[in-house]
């Protein structure tokens, strides 16, 4: 048993005009989150001078980052969600389908497959604390 599925993706040949700023790929993750059903807990984005842009979202279910190089046309996401797999793929599937990549190279790994049972379900409670 896997407690979780965490996507490596590498997208190419991305339009440089939505990966150069954080006001194109923050809304994009932001939909992305939504769309997969995910729970989003807070998220950070951050704005590289010239170009690029870097962000992540906390999920109760894990989280979801990206890395962008414009120059290189290239973006570099980190998906990793637990409980249904289905979300993860889900939410590639969504991020490719919006940023278009001419490339696109992943790698899917199963996280935490050595666990024996499953949590109890009153074990598994979230609950956000604000700093």
């Amino acid at each position: 048993m896997a407690v979780g599925i965490h996507i490596i993706a590498d997208f190419y040949g991305v339009d440089r005009d939505k990966i150069t700023y954080v006001e194109q790929m923050k809304p994009i993750f932001e939909d992305t989150v939504k769309y997969a059903k995910l729970t989003k807990i807070s998220s950070d984005y951050y704005q590289f001078r010239p170009m690029g842009c870097s962000g992540i979202v906390l999920l109760a279910e894990s989280h979801l980052s990206f890395h962008t190089w414009p120059e290189h046309e290239l973006i570099t996401l980190d998906i990793y969600t637990c409980g249904d797999p289905n979300q993860a793929l889900v939410a590639l599937d969504y991020l490719q389908k919006v940023l278009d990549p001419k490339k696109v190279s992943h790698l899917i790994l199963e996280r935490g497959t050595d666990v024996n049972e499953k949590i109890p379900e009153n074990e598994q409670e979230v609950t956000k604390v604000e700093s």
